[in-house]
Formats: C-alpha cells, structure tokens, sequence
C-alpha cells in the first residue's frame, strides 16, 4: 500500500478523502474526534507544499439535506489548523472546478457532502472522474469509510497516483499486526447485540486468539445453546444457531478459550432506574440480562491483566445506563491499565472509553467500526484494496 513517503505532493492539489462523519446536534458538532484524527495528514501535506481538496460524507441525506451539511466541519477544521476553510457550495461542477483551481500552496478547500451526489454510493464513474479533476493526486485517509466501494473512496483511487494517509496507514498496519504477529496472550473481548453480526470476527478470534471473552447481549444466544434459561434478553434464534456452531469450534483443541459470564445484572427494561445483581446466568421470566456481574467483570480484568495482545470490540452491557455500566467500565478500566498492546475497534467501545475518560490511555482507538471488522474477518477493504492495486504512479 502505497503512503504519503511515495507521493509527491509539493505544489500540487492533493484530493483528500477524509471521515468527517461527526455527530451533530441542532447543527454543532458534539464530538470532533474523527476531524482531529484527520490532522497529521492534512498538516503534513500543507507542510509540505500541497493544496488539499477535502471531500468527505456526512450522514445519509436525501433529497440534498440542508442539515448534512459540512458547513460546521468546515468551520471547525479551520479553528483546529489555524487557517481558513473554504467550503464549495456543490460537490463536484463548475464552481468547485474554480474555488479547486485557485487553491495556493497550503490552502484549502471543502467539498460539500459528497453522499449529495447519488452516484457515490453507486461507485458511479462519471462522479469519480468528476472527483479527479479537481487534482493531481489523491490520498485516502477515511478508514471508516474503506470498506465502501464509492466513487470518493474507490473509483477516484483507480485514477490519480494514489497513497493512503497517516490516519488510514496507522489503522490497516495495527490491526494487521493484531491479525499477523501479536504479542502472546492474545485476549480477545467481543460484545454488542447480534451474535450473527460478529460470527466471521468470532470465528477468526477462535482460530487466532488465546482467549476470547464474550459480553453484552451476545451473551446470550451461547447460554441459550447452553441450556441455560434467558428471559426476556435480546436473543433470536439464527443467533442461538450461530453461537451453538462457534460452541462447537471453540471444542476443538486448537481453538481459543471461549469464556462467558457466570453472573449478570437484570433489569425489567433498560429504562429501569436500579439493576438487579443473578448469582448465575439462569435469567428469570419477564426480566432481561443488562449487564455482566461483578463476578464475570472482575474474571475478564484478570484475564485482560496477563495479556500481552488485547482487542477490544463491543460493550459488556448497556452502560449508557447508570445501573447497567459497571461492567463496561471494568474492562474499560482494565484495559486503559493494562501493559499490553491495546487496540479497541471503534463503535461504541470507544464511545464507553470516552465516556469514562479513558480514550487516551489506549494504544489505538479505531475510527472505523464497521472497517475494523471486515478487516479482522480478513474480507478485503475496496478502499484499501485500491490504493494497494493501483497503477497509477506519482
């Protein structure tokens, strides 16, 4: 894959896919992490004399949403480097074609929200070539895109000398690391809703993994293939069916120890202002399993303690609820304290690492979910795939 020591980028416009997909809320941005992680890549092609074309999605709009658009990222970009923004008023056309042109070395200009343009999520030709017209080169540093075939993050990489910016670099070659040379004990925590979701990450965690430590929701479907009562918990069958087969994996002798809780925190809905602690994982009918137990908690810490690898993806339980955080916050904890490798998988395992104001005590903070874990199904990423297949030279 080539990077930004490959490119030559002085005096020329450099289009740069970035990830400014933030939260807003009536219009401001609530979290600016994904703008910042962006920085040392667009700093470092101003320093080195380049005019950068920002493109970017924001949410999924229709009909041209006036709410989606970049206008504050813009705003904050420009706060954050010191220097103006200017924001194009369309994606691609003949305005953005000038503003692209009279663009001096270190300059700056945004694309509106190319998810605007109904071709780039078709990967359509036409918008990528639209797209390389306004530069010389191209740099992606989106991984929260790059599991997306779209014209900003696919199609124009097939036709300017492409690179991968520092953001998208650093994420592809720690979590390869995780995948191809990890410091032993591997520890693996997986959580969230839907086993179903997860089973290719599972399976490869069986395969690759010492141990691998299973939370939240997802919990349940393997103590229903248990035998185990669940209540009321978030547990479908295709999920039961899915978690009897990785059961069946993790049997073979040269598979991960798959570990599950042995205590839980019930509430009657997650709404409930006070949980309920289960000396056992046998949920009672009419209430459902919110959170690990103490118990559970304080075995994963153990565990995450010995390790010399930790991947972290998905939360212990709802812990945007009070009564139901406290397993969360352990592993979090135990994470943020750990001397091993730490890399957590973005979503909302970052979101608890920040809301317990331990983001800045882990090695790697992913900014892609969805990418971090096609990656570690071993599924290729378009957007990474391109820029290692690309032709085209600088």
């Amino acid at each position: 894959m080539r990077t930004l020591d490959q490119l030559d980028v002085e005096g020329r416009r450099v289009l740069v896919r970035a990830d400014f997909n933030v939260p807003l809320r009536d219009g401001e941005i609530t979290d600016d992490a994904r703008i910042r992680a962006a920085l040392p890549t667009i700093e470092e092609l101003r320093g080195r004399g380049a005019s950068l074309v920002l493109v970017s999605h924001l949410g999924r709009p229709k009909d041209g949403d006036p709410s989606l658009s970049l206008a504050p990222v813009a705003r904050r970009l420009s706060e954050l480097c010191g220097a103006p923004v200017a924001l194009s008023p369309e994606v691609v056309g003949e305005r953005s074609r000038e503003l692209a042109a009279a663009l001096g070395p270190g300059e700056m200009l945004m694309l509106e929200n190319v998810r605007y343009e109904p071709g780039e999520t078709k990967n359509d030709g036409a918008l990528a070539r639209e797209l390389a017209a306004l530069a010389d080169v191209y740099v992606n540093d989106a991984f929260g895109a790059a599991h997306r075939a779209h014209a900003s993050t696919e199609g124009v990489a097939r036709l300017l000398p492409s690179a991968a910016g520092r953001l998208l670099e650093r994420e592809v070659a720690t979590l390869r690391g995780v995948l191809e040379h990890p410091r032993r004990p591997l520890v693996a925590v997986l959580g969230g809703a839907k086993v179903t979701d997860k089973i290719a990450v599972i399976t490869r965690f069986l395969a690759l993994a010492d141990t691998l430590l299973i939370g939240g929701a997802m919990c349940f479907p393997f103590l229903a293939a248990r035998g185990h009562e669940v209540g009321a918990s978030l547990c479908a069958e295709e999920d039961v069916a899915a978690a009897r087969g990785a059961l069946d994996e993790a049997a073979r002798p040269d598979r991960a120890g798959l570990r599950l809780p042995e205590d839980l925190v019930l509430g009657q809905s997650i709404d409930d202002a006070a949980g309920r602690p289960l000396n056992g994982v046998d949920v009672p009918a009419g209430w459902m399993g919110l959170d690990i137990g103490p118990r559970t908690a304080a075995r994963y810490a153990q565990e995450i303690a010995l390790a010399g690898t930790v991947f972290w993806n998905g939360p212990m339980g709802a812990f945007e609820r009070e009564p139901f955080a406290a397993g969360t916050r352990t592993v979090a904890e135990a994470v943020a304290a750990s001397s091993a490798t730490t890399v957590v998988g973005g979503g909302d395992s970052a979101a608890a690492l920040h809301q317990f104001g331990l983001a800045d005590r882990v090695d790697h903070v992913s900014t892609g979910g969805g990418a971090t874990l096609e990656l570690v199904e071993g599924r290729e990423l378009p957007g990474v795939a391109a820029l290692e297949g690309s032709v085209a030279q600088a």
